[in-house]
């Protein structure tokens, strides 16, 4: 029998007019994270306008830049059709492979803040951490990085320390949307 998974063309993204080949399809890690993330926000947006998707929605940003985010909210139901997302997502997240990192922290982070995402983020499995970015007029900045880390090595830690570590995600669409980072990373 004929494996059909490699019959179609290896996916692929459009990155300032330049053809760039997507990772494999994806682990059970990056997977779990998908799957986890669509499930927190899409039960936070049941009776919302926003909506969320994951893996496998194409986002036509302009005539050069076509990405296929992670998981992303968008608010906007204008620029939702039947076959993509014609528009900036309010919010998109990445999750880094090892083959697409460098694309994610460089280009795509550029191209997102040029098109108007209004908050994107880096997640790494292995480091557990969520790497949020805030638009600035049009530039995606650096603001905060959040942090999974055991019991043990929080109960190490002296009360100053503890302070520097965020694990609660304060999402900037919603007043009261808060992401633990313990649930970014559940059952990982």
């Amino acid at each position: 029998m004929e494996n059909l998974a490699h019959i179609d063309p290896p996916p692929m993204e459009l990155i300032d007019g330049n053809v760039v080949m997507m990772s494999p399809r994806p682990r059970p890690m990056h997977n779990t994270v998908i799957s986890n993330l669509t499930r927190v926000f899409g039960n936070y947006l049941l009776d919302k306008p926003c909506r969320v998707y994951s893996d496998g929605v194409d986002v036509h940003l302009d005539e050069k830049n076509l990405f296929v985010p992670d998981v992303m909210i968008v608010c906007n139901q204008d620029i939702i059709k039947t076959d993509a997302i014609y528009g900036a997502p309010d919010l998109v997240v990445e999750v880094l492979s090892p083959s697409t990192a460098r694309n994610d922290r460089g280009p795509k982070l550029q191209v997102y803040g040029r098109a108007g995402v209004r908050e994107y983020w880096i997640i790494s499995p292995l480091a557990r951490t969520v790497e949020v970015y805030k638009n600035q007029d049009g530039t995606l900045v650096f603001d905060d990085v959040y942090a999974d880390l055991p019991d043990e090595d929080l109960a190490r830690m002296d009360e100053e320390d503890r302070k520097d570590i965020h694990m609660d995600i304060k999402v900037s669409l919603y007043d009261d949307l808060i992401v633990s980072v313990r649930d970014v990373f559940f059952k990982l």
